[in-house]
């Protein structure tokens, strides 16, 4: 139950309503745009037209950046996952000295600011020789996204009931059959949420690539170099695509968390 004043919860509300037109206004002029018949950036559009996809889809740069992006993401998010899954597993269930520092360790890349992140990165990968290499490329996405696993599976095994754990042992189970026959099935749509959103981190990450991947690009560094040249409409389409698979990613992810019954709706 929200307390306070009439006034106050409506102040509130339209602060909230503010804020939200604020951060859709882009969105809603990026999609219209991705599918104008104008030569350059022009809003409103004049014309409707799928040129710029065309353009986008017909150029293999774009479609190598896609690919790349892709391959990327799919492998940092499974690694993300399974070190972020272990980790929150161990500092929710463990008891040992300096359990506080170790978590406060691992939320270091969600907390200093990205650019920190990405010299230490740089020069980190440089020492190991894999500055500008694939296997880099992945390394760094991974190391971002396993603070994201282990928040979403930090509070999923927190809420497990840990007794069940303690039956299946009691019963002869190992830890790892417990972990896969038991926990893994009941954690399942917090596991898929948690992936979806290494997934997302990774595939929308400029900064840290734009410092250690060489020669490798992926889309949003792509997006960020062409910006720089010229203001291709190409980037309304790229852009628009984001937008749609971020909002499809995390429209599942609230469909299985509703469905598990996660998602525990608030009385206001």
């Amino acid at each position: 139950m929200i307390g306070g004043s009439p006034w106050t919860r409506r102040l509130l509300a339209t602060v909230g309503v503010l804020a939200l037109v604020f951060l859709t206004v882009p969105i809603v002029i990026v999609i219209p745009m991705s599918f104008s018949s104008a030569k350059s950036l022009t809003f409103p559009p004049p014309g409707f037209s799928l040129r710029w996809y065309e353009t986008l889809f017909g150029n293999p740069r774009w479609m190598e950046a896609m690919w790349t992006s892709t391959v990327v993401a799919v492998i940092s998010s499974i690694v993300a996952l399974v070190l972020g899954a272990l980790a929150a597993y161990g500092l929710r269930r463990g008891s040992f000295k300096g359990r506080d520092w170790a978590e406060g360790n691992f939320m270091a890349p969600l907390i200093v600011p990205t650019i920190i992140a990405a010299i230490a990165l740089y020069l980190g990968l440089a020492k190991i020789g894999l500055l500008g290499s694939f296997v880099g490329l992945v390394v760094a996405h991974t190391i971002l996204n396993v603070p994201l696993v282990m928040m979403v599976m930090g509070v999923a095994i927190r809420e497990f009931d840990q007794r069940i754990e303690q039956v299946a042992w009691s019963l002869g189970a190992s830890w790892s059959y417990t972990v896969r026959k038991v926990m893994l099935p009941n954690l399942a749509p917090s596991v898929f949420a948690a992936w979806v959103f290494a997934f997302i981190g990774s595939f929308d990450e400029v900064i840290v690539t734009s410092f250690i991947a060489g020669k490798y690009e992926t889309v949003p560094k792509k997006m960020f170099n062409e910006l720089i040249l010229e203001v291709n409409p190409t980037i309304t389409a790229v852009a628009t695509l984001l937008i749609v698979l971020t909002v499809l990613a995390l429209a599942a992810v609230v469909m299985i968390l509703g469905r598990a019954g996660k998602l525990k709706p608030t009385l206001v």
